[in-house]
């Protein structure tokens, strides 16, 4: 077939190729450019051969290109859509719309694609250019389960000023009664099914399932409007432990703890209104709240095993008092005590004495003060001042971590983490398979279900304080090289600053924030 010629050559056609014969040589491949706009259905192939023959008399016919199909349709690799080509001129597409149109659904048609056909619109068709003529219907991915918890107040020591004395307050206990609502999970979405431009279903992935994070001693799930609602299981106090909701039962002592109460442990939380009288202790699990604002006078011992510890006055310790939390301790101020929390220890006005450990050690910016003792911090120590005129000794010491040490227990912890998980994973499935196949179970059956499901709660458990171990680390790990002292107005000299293994002894007053710059102390 014939496809073009004039004085210098002649292209034909021929089982889908195109060839050239030359009649006379020296046509132009400027013009020759032009001659292929107006034949959108030739696709040349080799440029090399094409220069060769227009500038050389031959009588043979070489091939040039391709002949390309009037319409095609291409469908993508994922089956998700299909684009036409038509290899027409415009004026060509324009005149003959009626007949391009059906031989457009025909192909369609032939190629079965029935899914997402675009309208057919011949004016926005560009010649040689892809077009949009059917897209399918990505599937759409189930919204992952949400989780709502009931808001804790935030434990954040406010000083307040009457003229006559200043207190320091905050809300602490935060009790609830039995069946109090704790949170509740909206269930994962199964997702949107989609189709591709062949109909075929695509599967919609579900959303991601979680898990509401409680004591299970405290708390329990019931189904609630097509929610997973929390609710507890006594009255008492709520709290958080390593990342958990759990309630503490609470005892509340509306007198002083001393010879009349005698020491007291409790497997809860603790609120005692008045004062714990010299020479007696109290340890509780949860949370202690020391309310009377005269605070503790000799003491022997301040303890939560799980939880915070306030003390709305201060503590005259006289050299005995010893205050232990293995969360945070908040304190108006503090005289010859020893404290350690493996949270943050909050001082409203001054520590005198003492010797102070924990995650940091905050005192108030413009009154708070440090004077002789220790305080050793792993993250920052802040006060307004250091010392006294006396240049009493006062140590300020942070110890800092080793990031590769502790990225070696991260990944061991993580490594522990994932062991765990498959563990579960095992017994869940090996619990399913019991329930599934067993319509009733007998007493022994019944037996093993039990173990199994002890075991599994067991597991979550060990693996839930793994998980937090392992953020706690993290968490360490990113504040590795930001560990500083801030003492906001002065810093008298006898004040010792200790940071990793630098450290100095201030002589002279001076005021600032103390950090590694370059692996030395700023002092």
């Amino acid at each position: 077939m014939t496809i073009f010629t004039n004085d210098f050559f002649e292209m034909t056609e021929q089982n889908g190729k195109v060839f050239i014969r030359t009649i006379k040589s020296g046509f132009p491949l400027k013009d020759f450019d032009t001659i292929l706009r107006s034949l959108p259905r030739v696709k040349l192939t080799n440029f090399a051969v094409l220069k060769n023959v227009l500038s050389t008399e031959n009588n043979n016919a070489i091939e040039i290109g391709i002949w390309l199909p009037s319409i095609e349709i291409e469908v993508a690799r994922d089956n998700m859509s299909a684009s036409l080509f038509i290899y027409e001129t415009v004026d060509t597409l324009r005149q003959n719309r009626e007949q391009f149109v059906a031989e457009i659904e025909r192909l369609l048609q032939e190629k079965r694609i029935i899914h997402g056909i675009q309208p057919i619109l011949i004016d926005e068709i560009v010649p040689a250019k892809a077009y949009l003529i059917a897209q399918g219907t990505p599937a759409i991915k189930g919204e992952d389960a949400k989780t709502t918890y009931l808001e804790i107040p935030e434990r954040k020591p406010v000083i307040r000023e009457d003229g006559k004395a200043d207190y320091y307050e905050m809300n602490f206990i935060f009790e609830i009664h039995e069946d109090s609502w704790l949170g509740e999970k909206i269930p994962a979405q199964p997702g949107i099914d989609g189709k591709t431009i062949y109909g075929e279903v695509i599967a919609a992935a579900p959303g991601k399932d979680a898990s509401l994070r409680y004591d299970r001693k405290a708390a329990y799930e019931v189904e609630e409007d097509g929610k997973t609602v929390l609710r507890s299981k006594y009255a008492g106090a709520l709290g958080q432990v390593q990342g958990q909701l759990t309630i503490n039962h609470h005892l509340s002592v509306n007198n002083d703890v001393g010879v009349e109460t005698g020491n007291i442990d409790f497997q809860g939380s603790l609120t005692i209104r008045g004062t714990v009288q010299s020479g007696f202790s109290v340890i509780a699990k949860g949370d202690i709240s020391i309310e009377s604002s005269e605070g503790l006078s000799g003491a022997k011992l301040i303890r939560s095993l799980e939880g915070d510890i306030y003390i709305r006055g201060g503590v005259f310790g006289l050299g005995e008092t010893e205050i232990e939390a293995a969360g945070n301790i908040y304190i108006k101020h503090v005289n010859e005590a020893n404290l350690r929390a493996n949270g943050d220890i909050h001082i409203g006005f001054y520590a005198l004495g003492s010797n102070l450990t924990a995650n940091s050690i905050l005192l108030d910016e413009r009154k708070g003060k440090i004077i002789g003792g220790t305080a050793i911090a792993k993250d920052v120590i802040i006060s307004a001042i250091s010392g006294n005129h006396l240049e009493r000794r006062t140590e300020l010491i942070i110890n800092t971590f080793n990031k590769k040490e502790l990225q070696a227990i991260i990944q061991e912890k993580a490594k522990l983490l994932k062991n765990e998980q498959d563990e579960i994973a095992k017994y869940e499935t090996q619990l399913q398979r019991i329930l599934s196949t067993q319509s009733t179970l007998n007493s022994q059956q019944a037996a093993v279900v039990e173990q199994v499901k002890q075991k599994i709660a067991a597991l979550k458990k060990y693996v839930s304080n793994l998980d937090y171990e392992i953020k706690v680390n993290i968490n360490n790990l990113h504040n590795a090289g930001k560990e500083e002292i801030k003492i906001t107005k002065e810093a008298y000299p006898g004040t010792y600053i200790q940071i990793g293994k630098k450290s100095s002894l201030l002589t002279k007053m001076t005021n600032g924030t103390f950090l590694l710059e370059s692996g030395e102390l700023n002092v």
